[in-house]
């Protein structure tokens, strides 16, 4: 029998990555969503919510993953790279995806509430602006569930 073949270019390796970080933001106490940004196949930033820590509500995995890859190559322009993120992106980081215009936008879990990849809204196809992004959701949605739901469990149990 023929081993499975291992894709590193899959959608459900590259939100492993992004997994490994939201379990880093758990650890911190952060809630727990991760992102990288992957470019030719490769990932150029990795990040997770850091914004307890910093005392910075800007600092959301998203925001601090393109701030990463941005110094990366060199450019705002994010124009042929990916996002991998393990939650729906909130209405600040999909502004910032779309101004610095990346390809693509992968997520695992949406945001019913509050997501903006067309959950509550979709920014990141608006028809008025200038830049629209592909869309995949559901990238390995029950673990991306599961650690939101684990968190926030925790944070009840200690009320």
């Amino acid at each position: 029998m023929d081993e499975p073949i291992i894709d590193l270019q899959s959608d459900a390796h590259f939100m492993g990555e992004a997994l490994r970080q939201a379990a880093r933001a758990c650890e911190a106490e952060e809630v727990p969503v991760g992102a990288i940004i992957v470019r030719e196949g490769r990932i150029i930033a990795r990040a997770f919510n850091q914004v307890e820590l910093l005392k910075d509500a800007t600092a959301h995995a998203e925001m601090l993953a393109l701030t990463q890859a941005q110094e990366a190559v060199g450019d705002w322009r994010l124009t042929d790279c990916a996002l991998y993120v393990t939650k729906e992106p909130c209405p600040m980081c999909a502004g910032a995806i779309v101004h610095t215009r990346l390809a693509r936008v992968v997520f695992g879990v949406r945001d019913p509430k509050g997501g903006a990849a067309g959950s509550a809204l979709n920014l990141l196809q608006f028809p008025t602006l200038n830049h629209h992004c592909e869309i995949t959701s559901g990238v390995r949605e029950a673990e991306c569930r599961g650690l939101l739901k684990n968190f926030f469990l925790a944070k009840r149990a200690e009320e």
